[in-house]
């Protein structure tokens, strides 16, 4: 194939642009509600490994194939999976086109390019739709396929509830209490690592809109590495599509806090609610601490000591030794937070008090 050397250039340099993965990333998951469902990251992890296949004729061939096999173990349609792959191509013509003329290109020889391209993603699509119909062959040959579907089906929104009769072939007891769990692993190699440590008191896992999710009886003490997994409490199995919603949120609340491990659904339950109002609290931060400036070493360090000084009970000491100062230093900077912005989160006050204060804190200083 012979491309003008320009062009030929952009191609390359597209490949790798990180703007160029976030553009088709966005594509497809703007057009398949479905992927769009995926965490974002998965979605970017294929993209980063398809792009240089098509437009440099470098990376792993392989990694299309991959692709699809992910999405039919991740339960995304065919047809979805498809949309989203089509999107995100015809975004990245659209891309080299635009860039191609400002490399000055002529609009012939990039025509021309592009169509010289058109096999290498027909090839594509197929090793896609390859990937895609063999894993899911091997999922229908097993019995592990209709255990999936009986999860997916309790957990998921949009499914009708199971029957007793195949909840109970799946391994579970319809009037059984079980603790509902989702957890932030979205490869399906590392899942099925992640399944191995939580199955061994028993129950039901499987990747769930992308992620790891499942049903327990009993839950290990722990997870070791940087697996992050928000458990609800024991549960009815009709409760589990809204416990699975909620450890949802509670993950992306957990997350933005950079937790890992095994946690709580409601040891999460105060930074789930509050990560669900993000326009009140900009509101509360911009009243409390609208004189403070994001960009001044001196104000960050105040908010950040305040911060602390709720998280540790109000007790000077406590902060003190967790931020390893004396406890005149967070006397001293708790006043002048006080001058700056008029108030501070003093000794006395509510319960409600303090979690305006502690909200608009977070809020400030995560801006």
């Amino acid at each position: 194939m012979i491309v003008h050397e320009d062009f030929a250039s952009v191609l390359r340099e597209m490949a790798t642009d990180a703007a160029v993965i976030d553009e088709v990333v966005r594509a497809a998951r703007t057009q398949s509600p479905e992927v769009a469902r995926l965490p974002e990251a998965e979605t970017r992890r294929h993209v980063a490994l398809v792009l240089p296949v098509v437009l440099a004729r470098d990376g792993d061939p392989a990694a299309a194939a991959r692709l699809g096999a992910d999405r039919a173990a991740q339960g995304v349609p065919i047809t979805a999976l498809l949309h989203g792959v089509q999107a995100g191509r015809s975004r990245a013509a659209r891309i080299a086109v635009l860039r191609g003329r400002a490399a000055g290109v002529p609009e012939e020889t990039m025509l021309t390019a592009l169509l010289e391209l058109e096999p290498r993603v027909g090839a594509l699509e197929r090793a896609v739709v390859n990937g895609y119909r063999t894993a899911e062959l091997e999922l229908a040959r097993t019995a592990r396929d209709v255990r999936f579907q009986v999860l997916r089906r309790l957990l998921h929104g949009s499914a009708e509830a199971p029957p007793d009769e195949d909840v109970r072939r799946a391994g579970l007891r319809p009037d059984g209490l079980y603790r509902c769990l989702t957890s932030n692993v979205t490869d399906p190699v590392r899942a099925r690592e992640l399944e191995l440590r939580l199955s061994v008191c028993g129950g039901l896992f499987g990747l769930v809109d992308g992620r790891l999710s499942g049903l327990a009886p009993r839950l290990p003490a722990e997870i070791e590495g940087d697996a992050l997994v928000v458990c609800a409490p024991p549960a009815r199995l009709d409760e589990a599509r809204g416990l699975h919603a909620l450890c949802g949120a509670a993950l992306g609340a957990a997350e933005a806090r950079g937790l890992r491990g095994l946690r709580e659904l409601t040891g999460l339950a105060g930074e789930t609610a509050l990560a669900a109002q993000p326009a009140l609290a900009g509101l509360l931060s911009r009243t409390l601490l609208g004189p403070l400036e994001a960009g001044d070493p001196f104000h960050r360090q105040l908010a950040a000591t305040a911060l602390a000084y709720l998280d540790h009970e109000r007790r000077l000491d406590r902060t003190a030794a967790a931020l390893h100062v004396h406890p005149n230093t967070v006397r001293y900077r708790l006043g002048r937070l006080e001058e700056v912005v008029g108030a501070a989160p003093g000794a006395e006050g509510t319960v409600l008090d303090t979690l305006r204060w502690w909200w608009a804190l977070h809020t400030w200083l995560d801006g």
